[in-house]
């Protein structure tokens, strides 16, 4: 497999022509922060919280590093002034339907670009759910010997995850996903609070 050269953070580094700068930076030691990416699955670039700031023959522009491929000459900054600003405004974004209570990955992550997970959560009137729609979840899910019983459902505002009713006894003994969950809404005995069933979403009952 052909062999690339570039830059990350002014540290050059050859990868294989299939990496994503995301794993080119792991190579090198350097985090790049994610909540909707997992080793194990494939790249979904749902959140952007991994994005960071390509320049290629004098034109530079920000892509997410879980996505994008490398490529010959490529410079990559993964911290500056203006990325970590990305990265706090998607934090805060994201607590709109996360909620101040948010936990895991994404408690870190606030603290680390002094995100303030209440800023925008009173300008809204979304209920928190704990639940920022990463999607990991639901990909996990997908990967079960019982295939998908989980599935998004809605658009806008009104998308959320919801159980497909024929299969929701089987998630109250599964903790298959709970791992991957950034927020915590997830636990080793099931989400907190429940995933409605997607009857109940299209009766208009949830």
């Amino acid at each position: 497999m052909k062999t690339l050269t570039l830059k990350i953070d002014g540290k050059e580094i050859e990868a294989k022509e299939d990496m994503t700068i995301l794993e080119a930076a792991e190579k090198l030691g350097i985090q790049i922060p994610t909540l909707c990416h997992h080793k194990k699955l494939e790249p979904y670039g749902a959140c952007r919280i991994c994005s960071v700031e390509i320049e290629t023959r004098g034109k530079s522009r920000i892509v997410a590093a879980c996505c994008y491929p490398v490529k010959n000459n490529l410079n990559v900054t993964t911290r500056s002034t203006q990325i970590d600003k990305i990265r706090k405004t998607i934090l805060e974004l994201a607590a709109v339907t996360a909620g101040e209570d948010a936990m895991g990955e994404m408690r870190k992550l606030a603290s680390e670009y002094n995100a303030d997970l209440s800023h925008l959560r009173s300008k809204t009137p979304i209920e928190p759910t704990r639940c920022i729609l990463c999607g990991l979840c639901v990909r996990r899910c997908i990967e079960a010997t019982w295939d998908s019983v989980i599935g998004f459902i809605g658009r806008g505002t009104k998308r959320q995850i919801a159980l497909y009713p024929e299969k929701a006894s089987i998630c109250t003994i599964c903790d298959y996903c709970h791992d991957v969950c950034p927020t915590g809404k997830i636990t080793s005995t099931g989400p907190d609070p429940p995933f409605p069933q997607i009857d109940d979403v299209l009766a208009g009952r949830e």
